[in-house]
């Protein structure tokens, strides 16, 4: 029996995520500080949420920070994440993160176009995080995960892994990261062939500038794909300014360049691949707001909220 619904699913991840491997829910910018920065969060080290881009990053953070984040995609296609992470004096940073999509409710049908009833499909990642202090100002950080999604009756699990480093220069406020994420394979398949993981090699820094409250983020990504021509690696660049306009309020600016070429319509592209956001502190708490275009196909609304203990 043809589940011809299934197709939406598959054009809907291609569109957003530029498909081409399995699990590729694993790409996503859940946070909307990082999307609102263009998904450049391989250098932070001030954000929970950089559990999903370089585990490094946690061993700066400080007291027990937790975030939640929402993502509101086209149709009925939903997501969240949730973070959490802890200092052990003498032992080291530890943290775990969930991230779920849900794709909503499609219609079953035959071959003969008859319904049959309804069916539905979704992606969950649970992540157990370890990071820890190599030199002065260089840590490392080592991300063990699990995977499970699920079409109709179809399912598939997988484990993965990642590894960061991160260096700060506190004197002159620069970080440089750089991870290996989705190392890993499927432990069962969806049918009999068993599918690639994302695996994304990503390097960055970020600067703040020492007079204005302005921190810029550049990140190289996908560098572990293969391409046709050397030069070619470094197209899947990102660039995001993050500025702080009060202590409640900042304003965040990213452009993603590998994503405004996948989403490119013949000669349009529109304003794929440019984010924009904001962010607001109250009593201790942040919430963030990003706004993602993909160009004509739509566009994204990302909300999230985070604090510390």
């Amino acid at each position: 029996m043809k589940r011809v619904s299934l197709l939406l699913i598959f054009i809907f991840v291609a569109g957003t995520v530029s498909a081409q491997s399995v699990y590729e829910f694993l790409r996503m910018d859940y946070s909307p500080r990082a999307a609102a920065l263009a998904g450049s969060f391989v250098a932070n080290y001030d954000d929970p949420d950089v559990i999903f881009y370089n585990p490094a990053g946690l061993g700066a953070l400080e007291k027990q920070p937790v975030s939640f984040s929402f993502v509101k995609h086209l149709l009925d296609v939903n997501s969240a994440s949730l973070t959490y992470s802890r200092e052990f004096e003498g032992i080291g940073r530890f943290a775990a993160g969930v991230q779920y999509i849900s794709y909503g409710s499609f219609t079953e049908a035959d071959e003969f176009g008859n319904q049959t009833g309804e069916f539905g499909a979704g992606d969950f990642s649970f992540t157990l995080s370890y990071a820890n202090i190599l030199a002065e100002n260089f840590f490392y950080g080592v991300n063990v995960k699990f995977i499970y999604s699920s079409i109709a009756d179809y399912s598939s699990t997988g484990a993965a892994f990642d590894v960061g480093l991160q260096y700060l220069i506190p004197s002159s406020r620069w970080s440089f990261g750089f991870s290996i994420v989705n190392v890993g394979g499927q432990l069962s398949s969806y049918v009999d062939t068993k599918e690639d993981l994302p695996l994304d090699m990503r390097l960055g820094f970020s600067k703040t500038l020492a007079h204005l409250p302005l921190t810029f983020y550049f990140q190289f990504s996908r560098l572990s794909d293969d391409y046709d021509n050397f030069g070619d690696r470094f197209s899947n660049f990102m660039l995001g300014a993050e500025i702080k306009v009060s202590k409640v309020f900042a304003l965040r600016f990213g452009f993603d360049n590998g994503k405004r070429k996948d989403m490119k319509v013949g000669t349009t592209a529109g304003f794929a691949g440019f984010n924009l956001g904001l962010g607001v502190n109250v009593s201790g708490y942040r919430v963030d707001y990003a706004f993602s275009s993909l160009g004509t196909i739509g566009s994204l609304h990302r909300f999230g909220v985070s604090t510390a203990f």
